[in-house]
């Protein structure tokens, strides 16, 4: 969420709402947002909301898009999926136009289709998106951290793996099903990541960035227990712990840590300066894991929500 907060009569301002985005449309919002991510630092729109732009309908996703005499300048994304949590969202204003009320607007507009029952991401958490909150009646209840390493000085003891416990690469197609079966069951209480379906996964496989060669899989008598799924940012030379998970019943005997030492060894192979990894605030044990490891706290994303 980037933005501002205060209204300001705009006659040729129009908010519309689309349940798919025409292929033209898709390329202006994804204009909107490489536009404001280049002054923002960071991207306004998540990785699975940027997937969201393309390829058809998806059950329970809105797009909204606010233009200023057929210009546009706005963009908010409603996702309504979860059973149980508020609907989610995520909104940008390009920088060329903050300052005249445009997040306000789709803030309310946000609020108005998900019933006043709100969740909202704030990417890097900037003062004038926590001000919007505020202003919109949301309140802080989840804070994200990427934290980053150096990888030009690994030194990491080899990776100790559980008895009977074997660690192969990914096969597309071949994996497919087991491996949504154990990130469903890892990240059950994870709101994005243990939702993550055959769609998801392909969207992710068509990729530039998708290589199996970085995503392990760690088994004991054929079946899967746990992964660690790198990722490459080619063009900042970053390497990314993109999803590690251990199935529930394998937690605690030190397969996480085995496999996070794989994939940063990985990383390091490939000659990248620097890994990141996102984790929740609230996750102790993992923070404490991850700074052990020499991970240290670079932002921190906020999400917001309506109290109802």
């Amino acid at each position: 969420m980037t933005s501002d907060d205060t209204v300001r009569p705009f006659p040729s301002r129009s908010i519309e709402t689309y349940s798919e985005l025409a292929p033209d449309q898709a390329e202006a919002v994804l204009g909107l947002l490489a536009e404001a991510a280049q002054v923002d630092g960071q991207q306004p729109v998540s990785e699975q909301g940027r997937l969201q732009l393309r390829g058809g309908p998806r059950a329970g996703v809105s797009h909204l898009l606010l233009t200023l005499g057929g210009e546009l300048v706005g963009y908010a994304q409603l996702e309504d999926t979860d059973p149980v949590e508020a609907p989610a969202a995520e909104l940008v204003v390009h920088p060329a136009h903050r300052g005249h009320g445009h997040g306000r607007a789709l803030g309310a507009a946000l609020l108005g289709a998900s019933g006043k029952r709100l969740r909202v991401w704030a990417h890097g958490g900037h003062s004038a998106a926590r001000h919007l909150a505020q202003v919109l009646g949301l309140t802080l209840f989840r804070e994200l951290r990427q934290m980053r390493r150096s990888l030009g000085d690994l030194e990491l003891p080899d990776p100790k793996l559980p008895q009977d416990v074997s660690v192969r690469t990914f096969v597309p197609g071949k994996d497919d099903s087991a491996w949504l079966a154990v990130n469903a069951a890892a990240f059950a209480h994870h709101p994005e990541q243990g939702s993550l379906t055959q769609r998801d996964l392909d969207d992710r496989k068509a990729e530039p960035w998708f290589d199996p060669a970085g995503f392990f899989l760690a088994e004991r008598d054929g079946e899967l227990v746990g992964f660690h799924w790198t990722k490459v940012h080619a063009a900042e030379e970053r390497g990314e712990v993109y999803v590690l998970g251990v199935a529930p019943g394998v937690q605690g005997g030190g397969l996480g840590k085995a496999l996070t030492t794989i994939g940063l060894r990985h990383l390091a192979g490939l000659g990248l300066p620097t890994a990141m990894l996102y984790v929740d605030a609230d996750n102790k044990a993992a923070v404490t894991v991850y700074e052990r490891l020499g991970f240290e706290t670079h932002e921190t994303d906020l999400m917001y929500r309506t109290e109802t």
